[in-house]
């Protein structure tokens, strides 16, 4: 009788355990369903609050959404690099201190790169310099080579950010480059056509100019025209890659590849 007792008391403690086990389980189960659903809210407000005309593009069609792209165009949106953008790879995890382009006859350029190990994860607001500080990284090549005081990149970003010139998740509003020549006393001008910028190159100004999709970038980019050569050919200092500032330009693909990003004030500034 009383190993029946036993047997049933190890039976209905086994059985209470099961039940708890399933319970347990159950929880559990519940507990990662709600923070997988978190996560995916937190991560569509992030891009909502990022990204929304790029969304808004998406659902639109025709006309409108003509006119979000151009929208996008004219503030500055969409300039950042990733790993699909050419070069990424090739200028990462480096460091280019001291370095400087000055070929025979062209005035020497303080280059920067942002995606420079010293800085590429460095904040421009709440991005990185190494994404999105193609616009900053350009303007600080132009007040060191041509002010000759040393302004980096992440002093640039950080006066760039302070003083409402970043778009947060996209890069730099166009007037950055009129406001940061301006503040360090440079002479800007805009609203270029191709003899004009030859003109200034010649003069020994620079031209900070925004391609569009293209041989240089697969949305929006900010890169410094440097010099022009005995040839024509234009001579760049682009802040994502070393190996397309080494290279010679036709004149005509930059200036219709930035055609295809103009906006306000934009797409070339030569300034000094």
């Amino acid at each position: 009788m009383a190993d029946t007792v036993l047997i049933r008391l190890l039976a209905e403690a086994a059985a209470r355990n099961a039940r708890d086990e399933e319970s347990r389980r159950r929880m559990g189960t519940c507990i990662l369903a709600s923070a997988l659903s978190l996560l995916a809210l937190i991560a569509l407000t992030v891009y909502l609050l990022t990204s929304p005309l790029s969304l808004l593009a998406g659902w639109l069609t025709g006309e409108e959404a003509e006119a979000v792209e151009q929208f996008q165009k004219d503030y500055g949106y969409n300039q950042s690099i990733g790993i699909y953008d050419p070069g990424y790879g090739e200028a990462g995890g480096q460091s280019y201190e001291g370095v400087v382009f000055g070929e025979a006859g062209q005035a020497p350029v303080v280059y920067y790169c942002q995606l420079d190990k010293r800085w590429a994860q460095e904040p421009y607001g709440p991005d990185q310099i190494g994404t999105h500080g193609c616009g900053p990284s350009c303007m600080a090549m132009v007040v060191s080579t041509l002010t000759g005081e040393t302004v980096e990149p992440p002093a640039m970003a950080q006066w760039a950010y302070e003083n409402g010139y970043c778009c947060a998740g996209n890069g730099s509003y166009h007037s950055l480059i009129p406001g940061a020549a301006a503040n360090w006393g440079l002479p800007v001008q805009g609203g270029l056509s191709g003899q004009d910028i030859v003109d200034a190159l010649s003069e020994g100004r620079l031209v900070v100019a925004l391609m569009a999709k293209g041989h240089f970038t697969s949305g929006g980019h900010f890169i410094v025209l440097r010099g022009v050569t005995a040839e024509g050919k234009i001579l760049v200092a682009d802040p994502a890659s070393p190996g397309r500032s080494g290279e010679e330009w036709e004149l005509s693909l930059i200036v219709s590849e930035a055609r295809k990003a103009a906006g306000a004030g934009g797409p070339f500034w030569a300034i000094g």
